[in-house]
């Protein structure tokens, strides 16, 4: 263990002082030939074989596929220096091609399981009031301390964990977020954001951390996003995006999905305006009826929900951005990721959640380390569970199998981390949240059985 522990850090210290400065740049100057040489490069030093084959898959795409090659090349040429040699290199090799062995190494010696990332709300303050936000009932004065957060990175990175996600709350209002990416300099960092506070000075902060991406969040063009977050907060996200693209961040887009949006957000012109205005990556969230106001209405239907299980890979395959549909894509993760499994949520009060959508809690990090936590009975049972379907389109414990949800709060003994946290399992929502289970579950059966037939026929 200790050869190989050995090994793996010269490796890492030879890869970080010249890959990152040299071939990273060598990359940017010609990708069209120079990338699949790199990919070359990282096959031959990925440890794991699941890794090999994953790297073996991204050069089948970009060789065959014109929209992925686009987009690469389009990342090659357009980051700036600081940002493709800090954030690219600490998300691709600090945080997958050697955190993710680190993680599974550490799970072995530690009888617990490692996720690959961790999503924190430094603070629950924010400069807006967006109607059905997810965080809006938490206490508006909750914030985590630079030092709880800064000793919170340095177990981390122990673990094999180089990938923090901050939500909130706004993260930018966070005074010490900039100086604590900046001390963890070997880390790469993303933020949801509503991008109303990146200027000319944020947006040159960005670029000095360089290891940092914020994720803007939209509801479509102006009048509806306007409408759910205030008036003028899509021309400052434009603004904002302009200030990135210009200086060359990278930077990606958040947009939650209602009944009332979905053609809207995911039609060619919505997406060709966001590669325009350069956005490089997506997260879609169907709409959870929890936070502020829940609304069971705004849910989209099965129907929809349908539509965007065909429409989010189709744009990903034809449009030079990638774009993830958090439930749909139960297929490509292998189910609920939440839990521990692959990621969890630390609220702005220290309480240890299993998803950013499920307020519930045993542990708080200002109480205990993040290994005790990481051994919590909450993350035990939703692990022993986990896929919670044999249909990985029915990821969900919250909206695909709400059961389970039910049962890993009894058997954990996990509290609501706010008022009207605890809706989801029973009264009203609750019960609307069984029957809309069952409505997708039987078109989702079907959207599953036609799947595994197409992988048949292909011989997958």
């Amino acid at each position: 263990m200790h050869s190989g522990t050995s090994k793996l850090g010269r490796a890492k210290n030879f890869l970080a002082a010249h890959l990152s400065q040299n071939v990273l740049a060598y990359v940017s100057k010609k990708p069209e030939t120079n990338f699949p040489r790199l990919l070359n490069l990282v096959k031959l030093l990925a440890i794991q074989e699941r890794h090999k084959r994953q790297v073996e898959t991204v050069a089948a795409a970009y060789r065959e596929n014109a929209a992925i090659r686009e987009y690469v090349n389009r990342l090659a040429r357009n980051l700036h220096p600081n940002v493709r040699n800090r954030l690219a290199y600490n998300w691709f090799m600090n945080a997958m091609i050697f955190g993710i062995p680190r993680q599974r190494s550490m799970s072995a010696k530690l009888g617990v399981n490692v996720p690959n990332f961790i999503l924190v709300d430094p603070t629950t303050a924010c400069n807006l009031a967006c109607e059905g936000c997810w965080a809006g009932k938490y206490s508006p004065k909750n914030s985590l301390s630079p030092e709880r957060l800064d000793r919170l990175f340095s177990e981390a990175k122990e673990l094999g964990i180089y990938w923090i996600v901050f939500s909130g709350g706004e993260p930018l209002v966070y005074p010490h977020l900039f100086d604590l990416m900046a001390k963890h300099h070997d880390m790469a960092f993303m933020a949801y954001t509503n991008g109303t506070l990146i200027n000319e000075k944020m947006a040159d902060r960005i670029i000095e951390v360089g290891n940092f991406s914020p994720a803007i969040s939209l509801e479509g063009w102006r009048e509806r996003t306007d409408a759910r977050r205030g008036p003028g907060t899509f021309d400052k996200v434009i603004r904002a995006m302009d200030l990135l693209r210009e200086r060359g961040a990278a930077f990606g887009v958040s947009i939650t999905i209602t009944r009332e949006n979905v053609m809207e957000v995911t039609s060619d012109e919505f997406i060709d305006f966001l590669i325009d205005k350069g956005v490089i990556y997506g997260w879609t969230f169907h709409y959870i009826p929890i936070g502020r106001n829940p609304n069971v209405n705004l849910m989209i239907t099965p129907e929809q929900r349908a539509y965007l299980a065909e429409r989010i890979p189709y744009i990903r395959t034809h449009k030079p951005i990638q774009i993830a549909d958090f439930w749909n894509d139960g297929e490509l993760v292998e189910g609920c990721i939440a839990g521990g499994r692959r990621y969890f949520h630390i609220n702005a009060a220290g309480e240890v959640e299993p998803c950013a959508f499920v307020h519930f809690a045993v542990d708080n990090i200002n109480e205990k380390s993040l290994l005790e936590v990481l051994h919590s009975p909450l993350f035990a049972a939703y692990q022993k569970r986990q896929p919670f379907h044999d249909n990985l389109l029915r990821p969900c414990p919250i909206i695909d199998v709400p059961q389970a949800l039910r049962d890993i709060v009894k058997e954990s003994g996990a509290h609501p981390t706010h008022e009207g946290a605890d809706s989801v399992l029973e009264g009203i929502i609750a019960a609307h949240l069984d029957e809309r289970s069952r409505e997708w579950g039987r078109v989702a059966d079907q959207l599953w059985a036609e799947r595994q037939l197409f992988k048949k026929v292909q011989g997958f």
